[in-house]
């Protein structure tokens, strides 16, 4: 057959909280999936030619990561939602469906994500954390990684906002300390 049709990782996933693939599996592209669901070596090796062309910033995706395994931890202890009550392990989230490929292709667009340092940091870890509560919490639609990036560049702009105030909040203090 030239093509095959059925339920993606992340659908099986969600629908009964097992999968017939392993995690080395879904890191090596050996799952069925769209585009940029499936390898997520593939998508590391993207992101090190971002990186290292300096397109992209290894403060946002390193944040989307971790913001990522922090909410999918936090549901798994909890026994919370769809795929957080069925023991599917944590990590399972960051390697199937299109949380890699958004966290390393779609977060980093320098256009519409954070421009100051810290503020990298506080959108990449709300782009992640928002992602697998939208997964866990919402059976009916199991991706949650593109409306999460989406409800984060609205933020972005105030994330921005807060972070440049507080340093300047911060050096008028110190300002009037020295006077």
């Amino acid at each position: 057959t030239d093509a095959q049709t059925g339920a993606t990782a992340l659908e099986q996933l969600a629908s009964n909280g097992s999968m017939q693939w392993s995690a080395l599996d879904a890191f090596l592209g050996f799952i069925p999936g769209s585009f940029g669901e499936t390898s997520t070596l593939a998508i590391l090796i993207g992101a090190a030619i971002l990186l290292f062309t300096g397109v992209a910033s290894w403060k946002t995706m390193i944040s989307v990561f971790v913001g990522g395994l922090a909410m999918a931890y936090t549901f798994s202890l909890c026994g919370v939602g769809a795929m957080g009550s069925q023991g599917v392990e944590p990590y399972m989230h960051l390697l199937v469906g299109g949380f890699a490929f958004g966290a390393v292709f779609m977060a980093t667009d320098p256009v519409t994500s954070a421009r100051t340092e810290v503020g990298k940091y506080i959108y990449g870890f709300g782009i992640g954390a928002m992602a697998i509560l939208i997964r866990v919490l919402n059976p009916g639609y199991p991706e949650g990684m593109m409306l999460a990036i989406l409800l984060m560049n609205v933020t972005a702009p105030f994330i921005d906002y807060c972070v440049v105030q507080s340093n300047v909040n911060a050096r008028a203090k110190r300002l009037t300390k020295k006077n």
